[in-house]
Order: structure tokens, then sequence, then C-alpha cells
């Protein structure tokens, strides 16, 4: 094995860097489209971040710091590029933030020069990650993100508590850290802000649930109200949208990116986990609901939106993809990205218009295969004489 010299690391990393991303044309559904190449993956990271590059230092050229994966960014737009703060997972396992960006947001993405600077609690996280981004009305950029820390009560190496870390930015480059939000959960993940302030108070979307990794008695999509940022404390949540039997919420769910606003409704995307004999099936799907009350659940169609496909159902925890960042342009289209496998981004492209339809005309889940084969028999028989 010879050493790569810093140019052939560079040419290589530039041309990945530089390549174009083309739909997939194995895909169709009418709802989104795909796109043949991931956005992100551990080799889009710089090489900086990565090898030391003087030749004095490391000879041989060998990587320094490795990157295992790049998943799970928050979206937002700026001055019209696309920015995304990414989970950046380390060979070590810890895993931190950066903002990488895209004239498109659907290739071209490149990585800010060095990661983000987050600060700690008193109680410092052993690991965070998952953030979600969110332009609120006050005028602040808020990233709520899972702070995770050993649980200190069991013997097992594995037991962990995870909360909802809170931090506010201008510019995605300098972060205030705010205490972590405080509920009657044990644990508590997969927190969104709702952009809008209701009742004069901030409004949260949670996931209460009793276990690390299961949700145990807990799980749902929660809702809840805090007066505060700056020491955010939610007295009472109330599950909006519950698990089911059954069904591909029937593990587990819990919000992706925080809701669009739209003139039917806040349109939100969530993820859904049901228990395989292959392990857990994570799928992404849509519901809708009512503009004058966020809580309340207008429309919720049966099944999935998005599930992993091809290359997707492979990587560090297979048959997996999820969701917390997604953009709606003003032209009406929407960028959803999302991770496969725990491993990398993809991005997935639709409309306003095309989401809401979805939303809206597909029948909910009957819940029973009787229900299911009468909805295909009604939708048969209104097919009868257009083919």
């Amino acid at each position: 094995m010879r050493a790569h010299t810093i140019e052939e690391l560079r040419a290589a990393h530039e041309a990945l860097l530089a390549r174009p991303n083309p739909e997939d044309e194995r895909w169709y559904n009418g709802i989104h489209a795909r796109y043949a190449n991931p956005v992100l993956t551990a080799a889009h990271v710089p090489l900086e971040w990565r090898y030391d590059l003087n030749p004095a230092t490391n000879p041989l050229g060998l990587e320094r710091l490795g990157i295992n994966a790049v998943l799970n960014p928050g979206a937002i737009e700026v001055d019209g590029k696309i920015l995304l703060v990414c989970r950046v997972e380390g060979n070590d396992r810890k895993s931190f933030f950066a903002v990488a960006e895209s004239g498109n947001g659907i290739d071209g993405f490149r990585f800010w020069d060095t990661p983000v600077v987050m600060p700690e609690t008193d109680v410092p996280d052993t690991n965070t990650y998952d953030m979600r981004l969110v332009r609120h009305e006050d005028g602040w950029i808020y990233g709520l993100f899972c702070t995770e820390r050993k649980d200190t009560d069991s013997p097992s190496l594995s037991a962990a508590i995870a909360q909802a870390g809170l931090a506010r930015t201008r510019d995605l480059k300098t972060w205030e850290r705010l205490p972590d939000l405080v509920t009657s959960s044990p644990q508590q993940r997969n927190v969104v802000l709702h952009p809008e302030f209701v009742d004069g108070q901030y409004a949260f979307y949670t996931r209460p649930q009793d276990d690390f990794i299961t949700a145990g008695s807990g799980g749902g999509i929660g809702w809840g109200l805090a007066d505060t940022m700056d020491g955010a404390v939610i007295a009472s949540e109330r599950v909006i949208e519950p698990r089911a039997y059954h069904t591909i919420t029937e593990e587990k769910n819990g919000e992706g990116p925080a809701p669009i606003r739209t003139d039917a409704g806040w349109l939100h995307l969530a993820h859904g986990v049901r228990n395989t004999a292959a392990g857990l099936r994570y799928v992404l799907y849509l519901y809708l609901t009512a503009l004058d009350e966020p809580w309340r659940v207008t429309h919720k169609p049966g099944g999935y939106v998005i599930a992993p496909e091809f290359d997707e159902r492979v990587g560090d925890v297979s048959n997996v993809v999820f969701a917390n960042g997604w953009v709606a342009r003003a032209d009406g289209s929407v960028l959803v990205y999302y991770a496969s496998s725990d491993t990398r981004i993809h991005v997935a492209t639709s409309t306003v218009e095309r989401l809401l339809d979805h939303v809206q005309n597909t029948p909910a889940d009957g819940l029973r295969s009787a229900a299911s084969v009468q909805q295909r028999l009604a939708l048969i028989e209104a097919n009868r004489g257009l083919a």
C-alpha cells in the first residue's frame, strides 16, 4: 500500500463534492422525487478534519480522526442558500454538529471550515445529535437536539438518559446554549419547537417515553407549552398523535422537523417505527393539523410516504430512514432531507401541493385487513373505464 499524496486526496475529494445528482429514474410514485446519490456522506467531510496533512508528522498519509457517518440534519434556507446542520459521527462514536451549504439543495454541498462549537451545560453532554432547526417568530433560530448522558442509576454501560437540549443563534456560527427542556418524562427525544407562539407561549412537539430505546408505556407525539425558552418547563404534556397496533407507528413515532404552515393547515413530517424479526424498521409519514389549533390532527393518511429503498436499506442501522429537516421554498417546492440506515443523507423533492394532495386524499389506516380490501375495491371501482 502506497501513501496517497495530498494532491491525490484533494483531487478525489473535489471530484466527489462536484458530482452532479440527477433524479433516480428507478423511482416514481407521484408524491416525491428521489435522487441518484446521497447529498452528504462521511467522505464529504473536509480532509483537514480527518487527516494530518503535514508530511513531516504524517509521512504515510494516515487518517487520524476518522468519520463513521453523516446523518440526520436540521435544514434551513438563508439568503437563498440551503444550510444543513448535520450530525457528524466520528469513529469514536461521538457525534457533533457541522454546517454544510448548497446553492440548489440537491448537490454541491460543502461543509463550512470548522464544526459547530456547541457550549455545554453544567452537566456535560456525552453525546449530542439530531438537531431540529426552527426559525421562530420571536426572531431567533433555535436548535433543538438530543443530549445524551450516562444513566448513573444503572450498572449497564449501555444505559443512557436522553433529554432535549436547547440552543439559539442568529447565524448558525455562534450558539447560545440554554438549559435543557424540563418535562415530566424520564426520557425525551425528538422534541420540536412550533415556529409560532400559541396563546403567547412557546409550543413543543415532544416524544415522552420510558426507556432510552423503547417507548414502553409512553410514546406518541406529544404537545406542551412553556413560558420561556431560557429555562423552558413543560408542566403538562398530552399525546396528540398516538401509536397504534399493527401500523407503521406500533413501536414508536416522533415528530421530524418543524411543521410547514399551509393554507390547509400545518403540514407535519414524522417517523414511524415497527418491530420486525430483523429489528426496528423506520419509515416517514405525513399528517396535517389545524391552523388555529396546531395540536388537533385533521388528516392522517394510512401508511408511509418514504421508506428505505435500494442502497438506502444498508448501513450502520439497516432498514431505517429518519428525517429532522426540510425546507419549504417560496416557489412552493419542498426539499426533504433524510438519512438512510444511520449512515448518509439524501434529499427528496416535492411540492406543498403534492404533499397536501397525498395527506388530504389518501384514506386513513382502516386498522383491519378487511377495511384495507374495501379501500382498494373502492379505488378499483372508481377506475373502471378510465384505463
